[in-house]
């Protein structure tokens, strides 16, 4: 076994490349950017592909500028180092389009949907394309070897385990419900992407202040905590223009009225959680959120059923749930 793996996680929007120690699960260094997905590909279909260069070497090229990046950073000779990409990469507007895996879906990633992609002349690495995941009505693409990667880090016993319903915020939000090692549904909220667009783009624009949401007194998070209560008793689409009106009538700052907009979005995407009494809750947020889910969790009365996960292991578990795919796959090769 190679002790390193590079690992790609490569969203729509944002890149971010690791070289990791398979033995330790250890960074040694990373590089990131904005080149996402959906510019790479949009780059391809406008001018290399007139010219006549494939989809997938048109990717490498990209990669291996980012490849020379860390290359330079670590003073680590990285050819013949194996690549694990997941994320978008495996999208109709990725490197190529992998098949989704399909439910129950086992949570050690032993039935997630990959290509192989040989090593080429320039392009010294072989490259392991994870897919994503889709239920009848739902599809996601890098949570699932998120999760993989976070229960490995948890050594949680999912497997002895019974129901449970892991959670990762952002701006699509994730429900993934667990029972016995298996995915067995999970469920999308826009939450994050619904603030952006009320908060920036709708008429409530003027009655709120994002600015700088990162440092909170008191009255901020009491605002919070009432948008989260006033989601629970009624409909999200009424409740809304209550933003609107908090304004009006000089309830609240705009700060504290953001806060508002935020907890009532928040609330609103947990109201379901209080009809499953009996699953486990594991809140799996980062930083920039972890504070906000877990102080609505405590409004909701969800706190007892909750395990909140550190945010630094959730920054690790992609990385980790790739390590674990391409050994596994490595396994399942020599064992042919």
């Amino acid at each position: 076994m190679t002790t390193y793996l590079l690992c790609c996680d490569w969203g729509t929007s944002f890149f971010r490349l690791r070289l990791m120690s398979q033995l330790t699960f250890e960074c040694i260094a990373e590089v990131s950017s904005q080149s996402g997905i959906a510019g790479t590909f949009e780059g391809w279909k406008t001018a290399a592909k007139r010219i006549g260069v494939s989809r997938d070497d048109f990717f490498r090229q990209q990669l291996k500028t980012q490849i020379d990046l860390l290359a330079t950073k670590t003073s680590i000779r990285l050819a013949g180092i194996p690549m694990v990409l997941s994320g978008m990469a495996s999208s109709s507007i990725g490197m190529a389009e992998v098949p989704y895996a399909t439910l129950p879906f086992a949570v050690d990633g032993s039935q997630a949907s990959i290509r192989h992609f040989t090593t080429q002349t320039g392009f010294p690495h072989e490259i392991l394309l994870i897919s994503g995941v889709r239920s009848l009505q739902d599809v996601m693409r890098g949570e699932e070897t998120q999760l993989t990667g976070l229960i490995a880090l948890l050594d949680l016993p999912v497997h002895e385990a019974g129901e449970a319903i892991f959670i990762f915020p952002g701006t699509h939000s994730k429900h993934m419900y667990i029972r016995e090692g298996q995915l067995l549904n999970f469920d999308t909220y826009m939450t994050g992407e619904l603030f952006d667009l009320m908060a920036t783009q709708s008429i409530l624009n003027a009655s709120v202040d994002i600015s700088n949401l990162s440092t909170l007194a008191r009255p901020d998070l009491v605002a919070f905590k009432q948008g989260v209560g006033a989601a629970q008793s009624s409909t999200l689409l009424n409740r809304l223009f209550t933003v609107r009106t908090n304004q009006l009538f000089d309830k609240l700052t705009r700060k504290q009225n953001a806060l508002y907009l935020s907890g009532l979005l928040i609330g609103s995407e947990l109201k379901n959680l209080q009809e499953n009494e009996k699953a486990k809750i594991v809140l799996c947020s980062g930083s920039s959120l972890s504070r906000f889910y877990t102080l609505a969790m405590e409004t909701v009365g969800l706190t007892k059923r909750t395990v909140v996960v550190p945010p630094e292991l959730i920054d690790q578990a992609a990385s980790v749930g790739q390590i674990l795919l391409f050994q596994n796959q490595t396994v399942k090769e020599t064992t042919k």
